[in-house]
């Protein structure tokens, strides 16, 4: 039997800013045990929202990194073949080659699944897998179970983890998914937002650099045909760079005068047409 407890609240953590809807919808999948889908631009905290639950309610987090060509299996446990091979090979091992189970280690599901405490577990870009992996996965996370056929054994969830699953949108996901899941769209944030999210990463911000920093950013994702416009985390990263160099007038960046375009621009055609946008000449390094 899965083991529940009467859900703490999510009210944010000490890096991370959050508008009411959004927390209200983490606390109502965790009051729901639904998978929380968090979709939105590269950058905007998707990722960054689970590092935030478990703070907040100090859980263990747990991150699938899904790649495109990951099977299920992968993220429920591991048969390591190769190694008892060669255990049964050369007879040095402490493990006893005759039981399988030494052999098996669990993936990001399986440790979800069998720690001793609560935990929360992050799907990241859960749009690089096949639909198959897609249903599959969360027909394992309705049901809190799965079994290792090798062992002819059922791992049945201690306690059922706070499931974060994130999405690029590259790829459409399926009706039956999006049915199973709680969902939310993290947008770009407004300047108001955004203002608290800067000063909550710089506390001691100059208000000046604050201003044309914050107005600088909506004024470059404005550029015409730039296919990753700059998010959230590159204005913070960008911020730090600014603040490297001690003889930067951040009045200078209302005349376009933009240092550190490379911070926010990571292709090759977005930062040529920020160039050629701001006037500049290319930096040299």
């Amino acid at each position: 039997m899965i083991e529940t407890t009467s859900p703490k609240k999510f009210a944010g953590a000490a890096q991370y800013v959050l508008d009411d809807e959004l927390a209200s919808i983490v606390n109502v999948s965790m009051a729901l045990e639904m998978p929380l889908l968090l979709k939105g631009e590269p950058g905007t905290g998707k990722t960054m929202l689970a590092h935030a639950i478990a703070e907040s309610l100090a859980m263990p987090l747990i991150v699938l990194n899904v790649k495109s060509s990951m099977k299920l299996v992968d993220a429920l446990y591991q048969y390591d073949t190769l190694t008892r091979l060669n255990d049964s090979r050369f007879g040095d091992s402490y493990r006893d080659v005759s039981n399988i189970e030494d052999y098996i280690k669990m993936g990001k599901i399986g440790q979800a699944f069998t720690s001793e405490v609560r935990t929360v577990l992050l799907i990241d870009e859960i749009d690089k897998a096949d639909t198959d992996f897609q249903d599959d996965m969360l027909d394992v996370l309705d049901q809190m179970e799965f079994d290792i056929i090798e062992i002819d054994r059922t791992i049945k969830a201690i306690h059922r983890p706070v499931i974060i699953i994130t999405s690029n949108a590259k790829k459409d996901l399926s009706d039956p998914f999006l049915g199973r899941c709680s969902f939310h769209h993290i947008a770009f944030p407004d300047p108001e937002m955004m203002r608290k999210i800067v000063s909550v990463h710089f506390p001691d911000i100059d208000a000046n650099l604050m201003e044309n920093a914050v107005s600088t950013i909506y004024r470059l994702r404005g550029i015409d045909a730039i296919e990753k416009k700059p998010a959230t985390r590159e204005l913070i990263n960008w911020i730090r760079a600014l603040k490297t160099d001690p003889d930067f007038n951040p009045s200078t960046l209302v005349d376009g005068d933009i240092p550190f375009l490379g911070v926010l621009f990571k292709k090759s055609q977005d930062y040529e047409r920020a160039v050629s946008a701001t006037n500049r000449s290319p930096d040299l390094n």
